[in-house]
């Protein structure tokens, strides 16, 4: 039988932070779609705006509470971001409700989400093992 998932010495419950990193990981796989061209559908939009609500919200409460980049001691083995992070992370959200409310997206618009999402999928290689950035390959 095939085991997957993480061996018995590192499971834990989730918490917020895991929950909030999914998301934001789905919110990058939308919105590179979106840049890609892909349609966006009734289902889609919803799924967007929800998600992309849900992550502003999140980037107020987390970036307050995070003052500074790695505040935790070290060999906690978790990983926290700087103010900017969320704050880029942030208008990613924002950028991603205009988007599924259908407002027009001009070159530069385009630009700015591109630079954003590389710069947050930057960071998030830089504080991440690789292989766990495969999601990014996705879209």
């Amino acid at each position: 039988m095939l085991r997957l998932g993480s061996p018995p010495s590192e499971t834990r419950e989730m918490d917020l932070d895991d929950i909030f990193l999914s998301r934001l990981k789905l919110m990058i796989i939308m919105a590179k779609s979106f840049l890609n061209g892909c349609p966006l559908g009734e289902h889609r939009r919803r799924a967007m705006l929800e998600n992309a609500r849900y992550i502003e919200t999140e980037c107020v409460d987390l970036g307050d509470m995070h003052s500074g980049f790695l505040d935790r001691p070290e060999g906690s083995g978790e990983v926290e971001y700087d103010h900017v992070f969320y704050q880029r992370v942030k208008l990613l959200a924002v950028m991603v409700k205009a988007a599924a409310k259908g407002f027009p997206m001009g070159e530069h618009r385009e630009s700015a989400m591109r630079e954003n999402l590389d710069s947050i999928c930057h960071t998030l290689m830089f504080n991440s093992q690789p292989e766990d950035m495969a999601f990014l390959k996705v879209a």
